[in-house]
């Protein structure tokens, strides 16, 4: 494994661990030359699940996409790096058990709804502003109304 602060290509394993569904292991790694620690995860390669975009485009689904948005959304609320990555894992478990070859990005982001507002009211807020793509306030306040309504506040 390619050190990614000096690009050393030796590097040894400090410590392995199954995550807790046991889909994946979490490595943590050191160059032997810098010693610059970093993480790795290693998973089961699947038959790659294509996401039908809103324009009709169908793309390979990315499992960092959906981390890199749950980051956008959490960022300054205290959801650790380790809960999105739970969360990446359990929507990617549930499409592949539901869907064989496509999904509809619609699907996707609905799922990343469902657990962000299952774990923090205002990181899903962040996301469905912009998953939405709201067009002006009245249209905001609509999907707050119905979120608020929806949990009972």
């Amino acid at each position: 494994m390619k050190c990614l602060s000096c690009g050393h290509m030796e590097t040894k394993v400090i410590d392995s661990r199954l995550s807790g569904d046991g889909t994946s292991i979490r490595r943590r790694r050191e160059c032997l030359k810098c010693n610059h620690r970093f993480t790795t995860y290693e998973y089961i390669e699947q038959v790659p699940l294509m996401v039908i975009k809103r324009d009709g485009r169908r793309q390979a689904f990315d499992r960092t996409k959906i981390i890199s948005g749950l980051i956008k959304a959490c960022e300054k609320r205290p959801i650790s790096i380790d809960k999105m990555e739970d969360i990446t894992g359990e929507i990617e478990r549930q499409l592949q058990k539901k869907y064989e070859r496509e999904v509809d990005a619609k699907v996707v982001g609905e799922l990343i709804m469902e657990k962000l507002a299952q774990l923090d009211e205002v990181a899903y807020v962040r996301f469905a502003s912009v998953y939405r793509q709201f067009r002006d306030v009245n249209q905001f306040m609509g999907e707050l109304k119905m979120f608020l309504g929806k949990n009972g506040n």
